[in-house]
């Protein structure tokens, strides 16, 4: 990879190469963490930070996929100008992007952004990324083209739910952790089992940051009730935007409901809709929100797990703000 893809206010998105690239010895000096449950207003705080100081580095698993932009809440162009950011339209939404490309091409992001004197910010809300750039990657078999294959066939003969209660009863420890509709997690845990004999969750997480990491964690929090009506503020501003639009075009592409960057919130239920023929497109905005309110809770309980987290308030921006500033 020649060049890592990032958008900023200089520099266009270009594409060098979709190779993964090499994972650096010690990709980083300082870096921020800054996460939170969905419609929080993780992006919105980031319009603030001085862009000769910070850079930001995606930690969005969708946001990764290009033309997923409007279901996604990816930062519009106003903010892509206002600041660098790393890792947006990285992948084809037809294509695989797992945790471990995350970290690689995180730490390939961390190391240019250090190169230029600045501190990466690291700002999303898939927790797995999080983790997985602290600790490391669990020590888990490679995977296993024979055994996906065979997999995949019998998930399509039995359906998604099938698919769920097997990894119940194999893997409750994984089952917990993974959402039912999320088949590509699903399929992944059920490929460790079928493949090595142990559940995914007994491949241990290293339980040391790696490189001996110190990262300032800040955590965005709002009070229940309003966090609700800034997800449904969301839901409805995405269809305001254009996400039917979006989805329309999607479909024009030939997409499906298997390609794995039509499996986030704002996507798949409309997929799921198109295939039943039977939900509305008032339902499927009603589906989105509480799919999203579901979600939040899910990511600040493994937010909260996190050691070392200063909790903030997320309208209280300027001292956000000035707790980045502080850190170098």
């Amino acid at each position: 990879m020649e060049k890592l893809l990032v958008r900023s206010s200089e520099e266009p998105l270009t594409v060098k190469s979709t190779s993964k690239p090499q994972t650096c010895s010690n990709p980083f000096e300082s870096v921020v963490f800054l996460f939170g449950p969905t419609g929080v207003g993780k992006t919105e705080l980031l319009m603030d930070l001085d862009p000769k100081k910070y850079s930001v580095v995606n930690a969005d698993s969708i946001q990764v996929y290009r033309h997923l932009d409007i279901g996604s809440a990816k930062a519009n162009s106003v903010t892509l100008q206002a600041i660098p950011h790393y890792l947006i339209d990285v992948f084809d939404p037809w294509q695989q992007f797992s945790v471990g490309d995350f970290v690689a091409y995180a730490d390939q992001a961390c190391t240019e952004i250090h190169a230029q004197g600045k501190i990466p910010v690291l700002s999303g809300g898939t927790a797995f990324y999080f983790k997985h750039f602290y600790f490391g990657l669990a020590q888990a078999p490679p995977s296993d083209e024979k055994v996906r294959l065979r997999l995949a066939q019998e998930i399509e003969k039995n359906g998604d739910a099938w698919a769920f209660a097997r990894l119940s009863q194999v893997d409750p420890s994984s089952a917990k952790r993974i959402h039912p509709s999320d088949m590509y997690r699903v399929s992944r845990a059920l490929e460790v089992y079928e493949g090595s004999g142990r559940p995914l969750s007994s491949y241990s997480v290293p339980s040391e940051p790696r490189y001996g990491m110190r990262p300032l964690i800040i955590g965005l929090w709002r009070e229940g009730d309003e966090l609700k009506q800034h997800i449904a503020m969301r839901v409805e501003k995405m269809f305001s935007e254009g996400l039917v639009e979006e989805i329309r075009h999607l479909i024009e592409m030939g997409a499906d409901e298997t390609w794995p960057g039509l499996q986030g919130i704002g996507y798949k239920e409309f997929f799921q809709a198109r295939k039943s023929g039977e939900a509305s497109l008032s339902m499927v905005g009603k589906q989105i929100e509480r799919n999203s309110r579901f979600y939040a809770k899910r990511q600040m309980t493994f937010f909260k797990s996190f050691a070392d987290v200063l909790w903030m308030n997320a309208e209280d921006k300027a001292s956000i703000v000035a707790l980045i500033e502080a850190y170098r």
